[in-house]
């Protein structure tokens, strides 16, 4: 099940998102974000936060959907997704993906885009390939990552409304 994320959530969404943004492997966030700049960049911010979750009420993961630039761009919104290390291979980031499509036309939007899609996070290309989005470019050595230094990222798109 999938549902706006209110306040109440976020102490879940804060422990799905800290260890990723420690990584320090797949978002341009810093590594050392506080968890008031988290929640700042990630609940309060976007024009929606939403949670996916188990039968049991567990947060399994989470996405944020925003413009991705204002004025004659903000036709154009931008999604981030975490999915919690244990949820990782359940589909649960293809069902946000698909959740965030219907989302983002029903708040008006008519593309969705990928700014930084790091070129080593094979698992979510495939997954965001797999729902019709393409690589719209390549951004060389645009991201440092912490293990294979810089590497390439992708801006991926897909129009959602004719």
């Amino acid at each position: 099940m999938i549902e706006r994320a209110t306040a109440d959530h976020w102490p879940a969404i804060w422990r799905l998102l800290q260890p990723v943004f420690r990584a320090g492997e797949t978002y341009a966030f810093p590594a050392d974000i506080d968890e008031a700049d988290a929640r700042r960049a990630w609940l309060e911010l976007p024009t929606a936060t939403y949670v996916a979750m188990a039968e049991d009420g567990a947060v399994l993961g989470t996405y944020y959907l925003k413009p991705n630039h204002p004025g004659p761009g903000s036709h154009v919104c931008n999604c981030g997704y975490v999915v919690g290390e244990a949820a990782r291979g359940r589909g649960i980031a293809s069902a946000m993906c698909e959740h965030s499509q219907r989302e983002a036309v029903a708040f008006g939007f008519r593309a969705m885009q990928y700014n930084l899609v790091v070129a080593t996070n094979e698992s979510a290309i495939r997954v965001w390939q797999k729902h019709g989005f393409t690589i719209a470019g390549t951004l060389a050595q645009a991201f440092r990552h912490p293990h294979h230094g810089y590497v390439d990222a992708f801006v991926m798109y897909k129009q959602l409304v004719d």
